[in-house]
């Protein structure tokens, strides 16, 4: 080895040791392995220490001579070299675009959420709202401007959706600035924020309820299903002796089916609590059909062992009662509750499970009240397929309950 390092010196295979250079305290440092590394060594505070200034060949000798020499000027001036050298290559918090963090936010929480739909819904307000505005930008760079950009195109025409697109928005913002991918404040923030910008979501828009027939009608309908032999009329008809919803039915399984009880489970309710019904003999006749004519398939009410599609009732019902909606029918048997019984509003709420926002009153009504909710369906069975009118022909159409 000459006494001073060249390029065709060190391009060689070389043992083990240090190899030192012409400038002062720079040598070439060969690991047992043959991988060589420049080092700086000098003496600071009367301590010494070994800079590392890269490897050999990514970084060739002349600059690791200027690496070295770069390091004794700021030696010189009584600064030492380690201490830039950990300044310069501290961590920076890395610049992550929205949709990146967005998506695996969703991905990491979507097991706390109830079904696939809920998690598609986030994907899909994310992809047809707010990628477009904000998705390429890095996390720390979205400001009020960008949120308001987003929400201000559809606040009053599509209000729930927007007032759901902010308050995932703020979540996933939130998150970010819990890791430290961004500065607070969070711009989505609606109290004290955003609301003294966009007018309050009852202005902007009212709620439309859900049309529902009159009770005092109920018997025609009942009569006109019981008229046509087919799986959406025996759907429909249990949907409205049930006081259910929807979903539930076109979904219900015969294993959800206790004797004269049928249990849904949490999954499928939207207050994500189990929900037990009771069955009226009409109901446990209509199932008894539905089995016989259409089979033990997994769904009850099915087409070929697919369930029903969202329109089969609604379809159906057009065709009897035209302009009217199925989930309606929960306010239909609401408001007969609470015009034509003695039952209580409890038991009522409780049949239609719904959610209790007393919570002082919700830690009272623990028990699910069954047999006075058995007596309450069987009091309505009795009611749509009676003959005789409700105590109010003129009643007007009614507003469907959630």
């Amino acid at each position: 080895m000459p006494k001073f390092l060249t390029n065709a010196a060190i391009s060689r295979p070389l043992d083990e040791g240090r190899y030192f250079d012409t400038t002062k305290g720079l040598h070439l440092y060969v690991k047992p392995n043959g991988k060589k590394y420049w080092v700086y060594r000098f003496t600071h505070n009367k301590k010494r220490h070994d800079l590392g200034l890269g490897s050999y060949p990514g970084t060739p000798l002349s600059e690791a001579r200027n690496r070295a020499l770069e390091a004794r000027s700021k030696l010189a001036v009584g600064v030492s070299p380690l201490a830039i050298k950990i300044e310069s290559t501290a961590i920076e918090p890395p610049k992550i675009a929205f949709r990146e963090f967005a998506e695996a936010h969703i991905n990491l929480n979507s097991a706390e959420w109830r079904n696939s739909k809920h998690v598609s819904q986030w994907h899909n307000t994310m992809r047809d709202y707010v990628y477009p505005v904000i998705g390429h930008l890095p996390l720390e760079s979205i400001t009020t401007e960008h949120i308001l950009s987003i929400l201000m195109p559809i606040w009053t025409q599509k209000t729930e959706t927007a007032s759901r697109i902010r308050g995932r928005i703020e979540r996933i913002l939130s998150a970010a600035i819990t890791r430290g991918l961004r500065p607070g404040p969070n711009p989505a923030v609606w109290r004290g924020h955003l609301e003294t910008v966009l007018p309050a979501m009852k202005r902007a828009n009212r709620v439309k309820h859900h049309r529902a027939i009159p009770y005092s009608q109920i018997q025609g309908v009942l009569q006109e299903l019981r008229n046509r032999d087919c799986i959406s009329a025996f759907a429909l008809e249990f949907l409205i002796l049930t006081a259910s919803r929807s979903g539930v039915v076109r979904f219900a399984k015969w294993e959800e089916i206790e004797g004269n009880v049928w249990v849904i489970p949490s999954s499928k309710m939207k207050v994500t609590r189990e929900h037990k019904v009771p069955l009226t003999p009409r109901c446990i006749e209509i199932l008894d059909t539905a089995k016989s004519i259409y089979g033990g398939e997994e769904y009850i009410f099915h087409r070929h062992g697919k369930p029903l599609s969202n329109v089969a009732m609604s379809g159906l019902l057009e065709r009897i009662k035209p302009g009217f909606t199925v989930h309606g029918f929960r306010s239909t048997f609401r408001d007969w509750v609470a015009e034509e019984t003695d039952h209580s509003g409890e038991v009522a709420e409780m049949a239609l499970a719904h959610q209790i926002s007393n919570r002082v009153e919700a830690a009272y009504r623990r028990g699910n009240l069954l047999m006075r909710r058995r007596q309450l369906m069987e009091d309505w069975e009795k009611f749509c397929g009676s003959t005789e009118l409700c105590s109010d022909p003129s009643q007007k159409e009614r507003s469907g309950f959630e």
